[in-house]
């Protein structure tokens, strides 16, 4: 009994050394003591940089996504139709198509309109770097103002014509 309770006072020593060699806190480096903060909510360049870098992805994106709607379009409505002949009930997923439809209408002219901000990139060189603080700032608020109108625009529809979509083919199994 006697060896056994050594035994657990060395192995509680020896974990108690080990875990007084990590540190309790983390360390963060206090970076260039020279630059001065900037105050909160200003943008500086990096960051307009980065703005602007992730709204141009962004508006990739949905260009690529309005790409071809017709054709997409075309075979859920197919879809639909075929459904329709079977007898099954195909209301739901027609009103979010339709619903869809509309507003992609509504959307598309917006999102055209984007494209003059993005040729243009004032205060943005062609490499997305800032060559005018000022006029970058307004162009980063102009283009976050028009992709908030084109999700405002879209108001959820494709994610309804989704979900009207996955629960259409579940109600099939």
């Amino acid at each position: 009994m006697n060896n056994m309770f050594k035994k657990m006072v060395l192995v509680a020593m020896a974990a108690a050394l080990v875990f007084t060699a990590f540190p309790v806190t983390s360390a963060f480096a206090e970076g260039n003591p020279t630059s001065t903060p900037t105050p909160k909510g200003e943008l500086t360049n990096e960051k307009l940089e980065m703005v602007w870098a992730r709204q141009l992805k962004i508006y990739e994106r949905v260009g690529n996504a309005f790409n071809d709607t017709d054709a997409k379009i075309a075979k859920i409505q197919k879809l639909i139709d075929n459904a329709a002949l079977n007898g099954r009930d195909v209301t739901v997923v027609q009103a979010a198509l339709d619903a869809f439809k509309v507003a992609l209408k509504n959307t598309k002219p917006i999102y055209e309109s984007m494209k003059g901000i993005v040729n243009s990139h004032q205060g943005f060189d062609s490499n997305g770097k800032v060559t005018d603080a000022e006029k970058a700032k307004s162009t980063v608020k102009e283009m976050g103002a028009k992709l908030k109108e084109v999700k405002s625009s879209m108001d959820g529809t494709g994610k309804a014509l989704r979900d009207a979509l996955k629960a259409f083919h579940e109600a099939k199994k």
